[in-house]
């Protein structure tokens, strides 16, 4: 018994990634799949439970995090969809275009709210001030624009000597930008420039500002990251960080690590402090355009050119899930059959747990011999190591516990982002269901 947190623990947590509430289930899988074209951008909502990516098919689209389906497909561009963000209320978005446009989505409805005419090249970047009034729009026309979100108004509009392929609010309200001749520029209000960060050989490709907004973290294709002090406008760290062009970095929530995207498939997280690499994931076989943390800096979504974006555990740097076509088999299937209350809503389950030993295994453990099991037993089995000394037995009631009260909350540190069934009879008979295909009474 080595006392973690297991992938066990999550049997029914994956089984409940595929649950809304009494009667709807969504198609879990693992990757957000569903883009025809490379995705080159993402965006988690302040509260972690969406996710936002566009992609060059022209779209834009809508993820439940917890349940890795599709929500909505934000369909009015037209051209490829080269940035996203979440407005501070997580109910509106922004995206931007090839087309030279911005538009301002109602994410509750996937209705377009208001689209951002004015400049004359590809748009490549959107920021959103902290109130969630301004939004400011970098072009390859060589300008940046603020618009009044409520309006639609241009406020403001900043030439400058290079394309723009990033911005970014600090707090105070002043915009920064990243261009393609490798200079960083602090704009103020009045639009003039209150100094320019250089170093970068080559082409800014994301600029982050740090949770305390003391800091930036800008990537190039130079194959670099680096972290700028706001007050003195002082690079303090320079990291090699690729093989290849970098094309994404993010703070972490503590504002102490970092990811970076980059073209040579991989995401990684750095210690700035150290300037190390604590975690390498070989995330995609084609380049990483896009990558972020969740709130709780847990995981990392990344979004690359074959299409897809994925979702990451980083302490292990476990993919979380697996496709659906990893999860479809010629095992047998007693679920799909069964008139007992419990088994329409295991369905769900089966995607990514075998009933046993010999069949083919996913990305959770085989369920057969569940209860009366103690947590972290499976032998061979890769356990988590997020949490240590958990020593308890999966039965009935600990099993509907995990459920009633959530996984976050009765494992901390769990890898799937899952919800809980607030419904108890709904519940009892999906836990019921589960120790009768498991082999602990009955017959499925």
């Amino acid at each position: 018994m080595n006392g973690r947190v297991t992938r066990v623990a999550a049997v029914a947590a994956l089984c409940l990634s595929a649950w809304s509430g009494p009667g709807y289930w969504h198609s879990a899988r693992a990757d957000l799949v569903g883009h025809g074209g490379m995705v080159r951008a993402v965006d988690v909502s302040p509260d972690g439970s969406r996710v936002l990516t566009g992609s060059f098919d022209f779209t834009a689209r809508l993820w439940d995090f917890g349940l890795q389906s599709e929500i909505a497909v934000l369909n009015e561009h037209a051209g490829p969809v080269t940035s996203v963000a979440f407005l501070p209320d997580g109910r509106r978005g922004l995206t931007t275009s090839d087309d030279m446009t911005a538009i301002l989505w109602d994410l509750e409805s996937g209705k377009l709210v208001r689209r951002f005419v004015g400049h004359k090249h590809k748009v490549m970047t959107v920021a959103v001030d902290r109130e969630g009034r301004l939004a400011a729009t970098g072009g390859w026309d060589k300008t940046i624009r603020i618009w009044d979100l409520a309006t639609g108004n241009t406020l403001r509009v900043i030439e400058l000597p290079s394309p723009v392929n990033a911005v970014a609010f600090l707090d105070d309200g002043r915009v920064v930008s990243g261009s393609h001749d490798g200079k960083i520029r602090l704009w103020n209000a009045a639009g003039g420039i209150d100094g320019t960060l250089e170093g970068h050989a080559m082409g800014i490709t994301q600029i982050n500002v740090s949770p305390n907004g003391g800091q930036l973290l800008s990537s190039s294709i130079d194959k670099t990251i680096r972290v700028w002090d706001v007050a003195s406008l002082r690079e303090l760290r320079s990291i090699k960080v690729h093989d290849g062009q970098v094309f994404g970095a993010v703070f972490s929530p503590d504002g102490r690590s970092a990811l970076t995207a980059g073209r040579d498939g991989f995401v990684v997280q750095w210690d700035l402090e150290r300037g190390e690499a604590t975690r390498q994931i070989r995330a995609h076989d084609r380049i990483v355009w896009a990558v972020r943390f969740t709130p709780d800096g847990r995981f990392a979504i990344s979004g690359s050119s074959d299409d897809h974006a994925r979702v990451w555990h980083l302490e292990t740097g476990d993919r979380v899930g697996q496709t659906d076509e990893e999860a479809e088999s010629e095992e047998a299937k007693p679920w799909l059959t069964s008139d007992h209350p419990g088994a329409k809503l295991f369905t769900k389950c089966a995607r990514c747990h075998a009933i046993r030993a010999e069949d083919r295994q996913r990305s959770g453990p085989y369920l057969k011999g569940l209860f009366g099991r103690r947590v972290g037993s499976v032998s061979g089995y890769k356990y988590s190591p997020a949490l240590t000394g958990v020593d308890f037995v999966w039965n009935e009631q600990t099993l509907f516990d995990l459920f009633d009260r959530g996984p976050d909350k009765v494992l901390p540190g769990t890898k799937m982002p899952v919800q809980r069934v607030p419904d108890a009879t709904e519940l009892g008979h999906l836990v019921n269901y589960l120790k009768a295909l498991t082999g602990g009474q009955g017959s499925p």
